[in-house]
């Protein structure tokens, strides 16, 4: 009977992790309860309630382990520099997990509807997170190597040129290479923003309170900085190809 009143779910003290809490000594209690009935031993009510529900005591077991497996699998797909930004989204996760850490027991009657509200919910941040991977690996990360490896020169692989001709075909590499940086960086910039927009249009729960701009903004300052970082290693790189190229010239 103890065993049945505890809450569906615990927090580990130490590491934090959530755990289903079902006692095992509901499934021995079962499993004599059974044995003793085949072989005609009359056995308490309180045990043949238990056995009774033993196919519903399973699945609300197996239906919450997975749901657990589930929030460490999506919570751990979170990138590390949004990570901030996702905490009132985690916040508000653990809301709708939080009654079968305090109220709901084994023999609740309303356990199937919490499971659907988790679900639900589970399912919608997965959702945030796999747009929010999508576009910072395409569209950010993708975008700052591309720029990160470009070369503002052209350096012709068998052919020598003449002062003026290396310094006419400069210029006109420069000013392509220039012009599809700055489209790169806008692309960056929008990116950014959008993953802003992203976030913040999240529908979480008011108790737990938006994103903070300062947050917002600092998460905009990382980017420019590795767009910064990404156009210093582009220059660098071209400054060694052209020191090449001045050798052929």
């Amino acid at each position: 009977k103890a065993g049945l009143q505890a809450t569906l779910i615990i927090r580990h003290p130490q590491h934090r992790r959530l755990y289903v809490n079902f006692d095992r000594e509901i499934l021995q209690l079962i499993r004599e309860a059974k044995c003793l009935t085949r072989i005609g031993v009359e056995i308490p009510e309180s045990a043949r309630m238990v056995l009774l529900q033993e196919d519903k005591y399973k699945s609300y077991f197996n239906e919450l382990k997975y749901a657990l497996a589930e929030y460490d699998r999506v919570t751990g797909g979170i990138i590390p520099v949004t990570s901030t930004v996702l905490k009132p989204h985690l916040q508000s996760l653990e809301l709708k997990l939080r009654p079968g850490m305090i109220t709901l027991t084994w023999t609740s009657m309303n356990i199937d509807a919490y499971q659907l509200h988790v679900h639900v919910g589970l399912q919608r941040l997965e959702e945030l997170i796999t747009k929010i991977k999508d576009i910072v690996e395409n569209r950010i990360e993708k975008n700052l190597k591309m720029i990160s490896r470009s070369i503002l020169a052209h350096l012709p692989e068998d052919e020598s040129l003449s002062l003026d001709d290396f310094v006419a075909k400069q210029e006109k590499a420069v000013g392509e290479f220039t012009e599809l940086l700055m489209a790169k960086n806008v692309e960056v910039e929008t990116a950014v923003e959008d993953l802003i927009v992203l976030v913040t249009g999240f529908q979480i729960d008011p108790s737990v309170g938006g994103v903070a701009p300062a947050q917002l903004e600092a998460l905009r300052r990382h980017y420019n900085s590795l767009t910064y970082q990404a156009l210093l290693n582009c220059t660098r790189n071209s400054q060694i190809g052209r020191a090449s190229c001045r050798e052929r010239v």
